[in-house]
């Protein structure tokens, strides 16, 4: 995945001082989570996994899978549509891909994304998306 791709050009000078501060970028996402936190739980049950990709999937946040599963659904779908651990809950990943076909960026839908972060749940994904992604260069700080 290329670097900062959803991240507009004049947000870049901020991804570089997030980058560099730690204590900066800590204390913004301690002003801004509870706010992101509050209309992404209420819009689209968001688990705040810190770093979102609601727009590559239909506006469903994945995190809602009972296996956490970020790359695809389990082979243990139901021929109903819904989930083996939950059987009265529709398949997130069956809700996604229905829902990004009705999307512009629905090709977005068939991206491999790495593994989670763990350390960011609970932060803010929109300061994480401006300083970089987790498993990205800059993100890592080798610039």
């Amino acid at each position: 995945m290329e670097t900062h791709e959803h991240v507009p050009k004049m947000l870049e000078p901020i991804g570089r001082v997030l980058r560099r501060h730690p204590k900066v970028n800590l204390q913004l996402n301690r002003a801004l989570a509870p706010f992101e936190n509050s209309a992404k739980v209420l819009m689209f049950s968001c688990n705040m996994c810190g770093q979102c990709l609601l727009h590559e999937n239909g506006y469903t946040c994945l995190m809602n899978c009972p296996k956490q599963l970020r790359n695809g659904p389990c082979g243990g779908v139901r021929m109903n549509g819904h989930c083996e651990v939950k059987p009265e809950m529709e398949c997130v990943w069956l809700k996604a891909e229905r829902r990004s076909r009705l999307l512009p960026g629905r090709h977005l839908f068939l991206r491999i994304h790495p593994p989670l972060d763990w350390r960011r749940k609970g932060s803010s994904a929109i300061l994480n998306a401006v300083a970089g992604w987790p498993g990205d260069s800059k993100a890592n700080g080798k610039e």
